[in-house]
């Protein structure tokens, strides 16, 4: 095969080839991204509009929130342009820039799920010291330390593919420039580039999950001391939507990864992957807003305000 220079295209395969598929692809896709869109949207608004809502556990939220809008406008948006302009072409910067920003909010969701366990870990295991210890000053130099991370610990992946070749007509079995993928069609040797993966996935993915389940550890222990049954059930309430979403975070992530392992089919690691960049960000909104009064109360309210507004938008425009 003729080898390429970096400045070459690559073609995104995609989920189908069927015209009849595609445009119910289309419309699926679309509405999964304005759900999630609006869903952590309305999140963010919530907390910000409601004072209740000022403390550490919402805060984490919302920046949880704002990243998962960024994750899947990195992906979303490119593969409903290709689907509608019938073009599956993305070009070699396009590539490594959707790289980069999918490594970054991946590692920023991490990071957010670790700092807000810790969070519920201060809240149930030291309720005395709660708010001495989580400041508000303390807040957000943890929230503005998980985007800085992410940010630094992006760029070795995404660096690294610069230095290689790729083969003429590159096509990638995904609907995204998925890091893995690439690597597979490239003409140049990847030792580097695995032992950068791995160890940027070591220090920013399996660290912080030894921290949430080490502050799940210690909360279940201090559930446990609890006499009392209603007790139990306030303490484990307050804990229980980050850890479904943990649960579905990281389960969904090794599904991803189990199915590339053990699959030698594309196809397969591609619809095991909607579920980790689609679904989970989709259902956050409503795992955090179901579960919590405090957010259905602050969501009310901002619904409310919504309405009259675009009311007198329609009167003034008639």
């Amino acid at each position: 095969m003729e080898r390429e220079n970096q400045t070459g295209n690559f073609i995104l395969l995609g989920f189908t080839d069927d015209p009849d598929l595609q445009f119910l692809l289309l419309g699926l896709l679309l509405a999964m991204y304005l759900v999630t869109v609006l869903g952590n949207l309305l999140i963010i608004l919530a907390v910000i509009s409601d004072s209740h809502l000022h403390t550490p556990m919402y805060f984490f939220l919302s920046n949880l929130s704002l990243a998962d809008i960024g994750f899947t406008s990195t992906t979303i948006p490119k593969a409903l342009r290709n689907i509608q302009s019938h073009s599956k072409v993305i070009s070699f910067a396009g590539c490594v820039s959707q790289i980069y920003f999918f490594a970054l909010l991946a590692c920023q969701d991490n990071l957010l799920l670790t700092v807000m366990a810790y969070d519920r870990f201060v809240a149930i295991c030291h309720p005395l010291h709660y708010v001495v210890i989580m400041s508000p000053q303390l807040c957000k130099l943890m929230a503005l330390g998980s985007w800085f991370t992410s940010v630094l610990g992006a760029l070795p992946g995404a660096l690294t593919i610069l230095r290689l070749s790729f083969c003429t007509n590159i096509e990638i079995p995904h609907y995204f420039c998925d890091l893995p993928e690439i690597l597979k069609h490239t003409c140049s040797d990847t030792l580097i580039n695995n032992i950068v993966v791995y160890t940027v996935a070591i220090v920013l993915g399996v660290f912080p999950l030894t921290g949430i389940l080490f502050s799940y550890s210690q909360i279940f222990s201090s559930i446990l001391r609890i006499s009392s049954d209603r007790g139990k059930h306030k303490a484990f309430s307050t804990c229980g939507s980050h850890l479904l979403v943990v649960s579905l975070f990281y389960g969904t992530s090794l599904g991803v990864y189990l199915s590339s392992v053990a699959t030698l089919s594309s196809r397969i690691s591609m619809m095991a992957s909607v579920t980790y960049t689609m679904v989970t960000p989709m259902l956050n909104p409503f795992i955090y807003s179901l579960r919590n009064r405090d957010i259905k109360v602050a969501l009310g309210r901002v619904l409310s305000k919504m309405v009259p507004l675009s009311e007198s938008v329609e009167a003034h425009l008639s």
